[in-house]
């Protein structure tokens, strides 16, 4: 008799502290985080969405492909760096390739996108940055750097027929410079770029 009561009062223990336990931290603690997050940073608790105006076109974490059905750059709107999570900036899909330095395939297809961006922007290889080549480690970049930004403004001015110094004001005006001054590299948000873009007439 004994052994069963000490077995159901340790039962009853070990459920009481379940429950608080799942109520604490499974309830109260995420109902707190959230509410938090919804006061002082809403827009990025909620996906940091981008808007054109009173329509959701993205988010600005996630960066997205600006080509036709086959997978051909457009034209007239500043491309993204490569991506190759899942079929492109599939984010249930985040990764890189894996591919190392000196593998094949890796070398081919930089090679190709090399190719394809000299002649569509009329740049010589040696002007071409590794983010215009390459897919950064989760796939899903909406950044590239300025450098990638600059070589492109000639194509869009003469697919839009904007003057070039209208584009490269908007690449000016949307880059970011580096975190507190010194942390990463300066970026420009692909997205943001091409909905400024979208906002000139030609």
């Amino acid at each position: 008799m004994s052994t069963s009561r000490t077995f159901a009062r340790q039962y009853g223990v070990a459920v009481r502290a379940m429950i608080v336990f799942t109520l604490v931290l499974g309830v109260a603690y995420t109902a707190l985080i959230t509410g938090i997050g919804q006061l002082a940073l809403p827009a990025q608790a909620n996906g940091s969405i981008v808007r054109s105006g009173n329509t959701a076109v993205g988010s600005a974490l996630i960066g997205q492909s600006f080509t036709d059905a086959d997978g051909n750059a457009l034209p007239e709107w500043f491309q993204s760096r490569p991506s190759a999570a899942g079929n492109g900036y599939d984010a249930a899909a985040s990764s890189g390739s894996n591919y190392g330095p000196e593998n094949s395939d890796l070398l081919a297809a930089i090679a190709d996108r090399q190719s394809a961006i000299a002649a569509s922007d009329g740049v010589s290889v040696a002007q071409i940055p590794a983010d215009a080549v390459t897919a950064s480690a989760s796939g899903l970049d909406p950044h590239i750097s300025p450098e990638y930004a600059q070589i492109q403004v000639a194509r869009i001015a003469a697919a839009r027929n904007l003057p070039v110094d209208e584009v490269q004001q908007l690449v000016s005006n949307a880059t970011t410079s580096r975190d507190l001054g010194f942390l990463g590299e300066p970026t420009v948000n692909v997205l943001r770029l091409n909905i400024a873009l979208a906002g000139l007439a030609g």
